[in-house]
């Protein structure tokens, strides 16, 4: 009788385990979405300054009784530009917005906000992106909301536009806003 080496038992048991994890992914109830370990969690620190003519954005402002959406967004930024539209509607609709400006020119990210319009009651300047990454930003925009107490409740991955925004984001801005 043969023996069979432990050469020709791996690679079958290597290709099953991961299969395992594959499937395991694609079952999952969002597999393209990246969770965030801030969720339930307080909104980590916020940056020190503002842009340029605009209301320092604290983190008083994040526990002041009302949910936040917090925005991250680059005025060199052609999705956050697409979003843009949909961010000032959400403002005449009531909704407190705050904006992160990241790895930004200040006087662009100035001039953009003059020239499109302006959607946030409050903003922080973030040039090197260091409150992005304490924030776990991938890359803009990304958008958060955040509870009346400033505990972060839901992230959005992606600009505020089309299906997926009517269909992922209104619906956790809604279930925050009747908590």
């Amino acid at each position: 009788m043969a023996k069979l080496s432990p050469l020709m038992i791996a690679p079958p048991l290597v290709f099953a385990a991961l299969a395992g994890v594959f499937l395991a992914g694609i079952m999952r109830e969002n597999p393209g979405e990246q969770t965030s370990t801030f969720i339930g969690k307080p909104a980590p620190a916020l940056p020190t300054e503002a842009v340029s003519g605009t209301d320092l954005l604290t983190s008083e402002d994040l526990a002041s009784g009302e949910v936040t959406i917090v925005n991250f967004w680059a005025s060199w930024c052609p999705p956050c530009r697409a979003e843009h539209p949909n961010l000032l509607a959400l403002q005449e609709q009531g909704y407190r917005i705050a904006g992160v400006n990241f790895r930004d020119d200040a006087d662009a990210a100035t001039n953009y906000l003059v020239d499109d319009g302006d959607p946030f009651f409050a903003t922080g300047f973030d040039p090197k992106g260091r409150s992005a990454i304490d924030w776990g930003v991938t890359a803009p925009p990304e958008t958060f909301i955040v509870g009346p107490d400033g505990t972060v409740l839901s992230r959005f991955i992606g600009p505020l536009v089309g299906s997926d925004y009517e269909n992922r984001f209104l619906p956790m801005l809604a279930e925050a806003m009747a908590e």
